[in-house]
């Protein structure tokens, strides 16, 4: 039921704060287990960063199926996640959106997005639910304190109202993607309850750059690519994949993954890399290739031909590149030298470009940070300092890659702590 008020009052036995993929998770449950649940969201509609995951598909899981294999993936969670994902893993959380409609598709790495690329699907299966187990739902309500006492929490506040339920579920998200309303209420909250918070920071999240070629090549990609990174000119590690240009760096899922890393390195001085182009050909190989390119087309322009050369869509970059680096792109093919075309090659298996910083908050699309997990019990979810106050999904120190696992863990903590909310 969508409330415009509550002036009249309702005993409530679950308050959920926060209407995200963890909320809604939370909520149905607990709705499901009989439970008298009233969401209260901040915006308008629920789910607004549901909406924008995966580029608007949705990356809604990651199908590993292998519980041990998937849990590795959460770095230090690991520990603490095998209860909550013994009850409700992957399958279980295949099965749940099916029985809602929502049916999967697996591309590689395990990567699960509904059949239909829409993520506003996922968010519309869930608020169908929620209406269906009769769950209030109060939009434009953002919670502005949290009224608590001797270990308990007594109510929320929103506008002049206050609302008192048994239980509460907190479930704001964290602080990537501002717009959606993830503005760290949250970690504000669990602070002043006595909480220890690891400050937030983008975790994975695009890598800034300023160079010219990599600039000019912003809305290309290169399906294959190698990037390897250096720290005060000496190596320090390579990711291979796919490569996104921006107007603003570089993205793409290796690259987001790698960022924390990036961020470490930061730290440590001045950090630039070099993107080899063609990493499944050495140098022999790609000469060769060149050199047939070059004798079919001896008297053309050396730009004109690049589109033969470098990767699909970034030619003209390349030529930016080329050109940076002394290599006259107007000369005809035949007046290209050996040692020219070595260079050229060269480039094309490391061309340079300096890394200037990482996105921030707004392009991140997962932020580190939250409350201890030592502070929670996760086969509840719920709070070893509150009584009546379960956590769930992006509010917990858990880092994890980009790849479905941010969601999973979300639909999880959210399944367990609506089933113990009310139980």
């Amino acid at each position: 039921m969508v409330l415009k008020d509550l002036s009249i009052s309702v005993n409530y036995d679950v308050i959920v704060i926060g209407g995200g993929p963890s909320g809604m998770m939370a909520a149905i449950v607990a709705a499901s287990h009989g439970a008298k649940v009233l969401i209260l969201e901040k915006n308008a509609r629920l789910g607004e960063k549901l909406r924008i995951t995966g580029g608007g598909r949705c990356n809604i899981l990651n199908k590993e199926l292998n519980t041990q294999i998937l849990l590795k993936k959460y770095g230090k969670g690991e520990q603490f996640l095998y209860s909550p994902f013994s009850v409700f893993g992957v399958g279980e959380t295949i099965s749940f959106f099916e029985s809602l409609g929502i049916f999967i598709n697996v591309e590689a790495n395990g990567r699960a997005f509904p059949i239909s690329e829409k993520a506003g699907d996922v968010a519309e299966a869930l608020i169908k639910a929620l209406i269906h187990k009769k769950v209030d739902i109060l939009y434009n309500a953002p919670v502005s304190k949290v009224l608590y006492h001797d270990g308990v929490i007594e109510g929320v506040c929103s506008g002049t109202s206050t609302y008192k339920a048994k239980e509460y579920i907190l479930a704001t998200g964290g602080i990537s993607h501002k717009e959606t309303g993830s503005t760290g209420d949250g970690f504000m909250f669990l602070g002043q309850l006595g909480h220890v918070v690891v400050p937030p920071s983008p975790s994975i999240v695009p890598i800034k750059s300023d160079d010219a070629w990599i600039h000019a090549s912003a809305g290309s990609s290169i399906d294959n690519a190698k990037v390897t990174f250096f720290c005060d000119d000496k190596k320090s590690f390579s990711v291979k994949g796919r490569m996104l240009f921006t107007h603003f760096g570089i993205s793409g899922p290796v690259i987001l993954n790698s960022a924390y890393k990036v961020r470490e390195l930061l730290y440590g001085g001045y950090v630039t890399a070099v993107m080899d182009m063609f990493p499944t050909k050495d140098y022999p190989i790609l000469e060769k290739d060149m050199l047939i390119i070059f004798d079919s087309n001896k008297n053309k322009i050396f730009k004109n031909i690049l589109k033969d050369i470098a990767p699909v869509g970034i030619h003209k970059s390349i030529a930016l590149l080329l050109e940076a680096k002394g290599i006259d792109t107007n000369k005809k093919v035949h007046s290209i030298t050996k040692e020219e075309r070595s260079k050229i090659i060269h480039l094309l298996k490391a061309a340079p470009f300096s890394i200037e910083g990482l996105m921030g908050f707004d392009k991140a699309v997962v932020a580190d940070g939250g409350v201890s997990l030592e502070e929670i019990d996760t086969r509840t979810m719920r709070s070893k300092l509150i009584k009546n106050l379960l956590i769930t999904g992006d509010l917990l120190n858990i880092n994890r890659p980009s790849g479905g696992y941010s969601l999973q863990l979300c639909w999880t903590t959210g399944y367990v702590a609506g089933i113990h909310a009310y139980n």
